[in-house]
């Protein structure tokens, strides 16, 4: 009876090892089929690129205010000096809804004691208060804009910063850049495909990369000609790329 065993289990044996082997073979066969018969395919990649005169100019600007304990007054203060310059503005022909205040915030000024070694310092202590507001501004005028900051200094701020200029609406232009991207990669498609001596195939795949750099201009009011009385800076706004690149992927027949 064990006899009979031994020989059923190695005849089982025998068999599985069959099988296996027979599966493994079909396994590579199959893999090399898919792997040869994959569709072959290439990528081309084109910029396409507009210039633009900005039509757009936007700076910051602030009234930093300090003074001693009485917050109120000192509050006051400060929003006569932001005011005064948010009428010139208004006056100057700048809309509403160019007008943006970005923050407004107040901190403490303390008093430190100079230690001695022969003496315990006290606790820090308040003395008073700073009051920082920044309003955001956007010039549609772009000849105005050196008039501006320079007006904006003598109604009360007392900096100004980050003047940049920029397209206001892109969307035709990114129009524009897309369809030269896309006309210079089917181009170089073809031109490759003919140097390939082969024929292209449907498309595969289109990604897109988008760019649009903004020079921006930086002032600050202590510089010559900001500081009130001056003439107003010149401002040129230059030009603005918008750049876009495209990737065709396509079938290779």
């Amino acid at each position: 009876m064990n006899e009979k065993i031994k020989d059923l289990l190695g005849v089982l044996g025998i068999v599985f090892l069959a099988t296996l082997s027979v599966s493994a073979f079909l396994f590579v066969r199959f893999v090399g089929r898919t792997s040869s018969t994959a569709t072959p395919s290439f990528k081309v990649s084109a910029e396409g690129k507009v210039v633009a005169i900005p039509d757009v100019a936007e700076f910051t600007f602030g009234v930093v205010t300090e003074g001693g304990l009485s917050l109120g007054e000192l509050q006051e203060e400060n929003t006569e000096k932001i005011n005064g310059a948010i009428d010139f503005l208004k006056e100057s022909g700048v809309k509403d809804k160019d007008i943006k205040t970005q923050n407004y915030y107040v901190s403490p000024r303390y008093t430190y004691c100079m230690y001695n070694f022969d003496e315990i310092c006290p606790p820090e202590e308040i003395t008073g208060y700073v009051i920082t507001q920044d309003v955001e501004v956007k010039v549609r005028e772009l000849a105005k804009a050196g008039e501006l900051i320079a007006g904006i200094v003598e109604h009360g701020a007392n900096s100004v910063s980050q003047l940049s200029f920029k397209v206001d609406d892109t969307a035709e232009l990114e129009a524009e850049a897309r369809e030269q991207a896309m006309q210079k990669a089917r181009d170089k498609a073809e031109a490759t495909a003919k140097a390939g001596n082969f024929r292209l195939g449907r498309l595969l795949s289109v990604s897109e990369n988008f760019d649009s750099p903004i020079q921006p201009m930086y002032y600050d009011v202590k510089e010559g000609g900001m500081g009130g009385g001056g003439s107003s800076p010149s401002i040129e706004p230059g030009s603005q790329e918008v750049v876009i690149n495209v990737t065709l992927e396509y079938q290779i027949k």
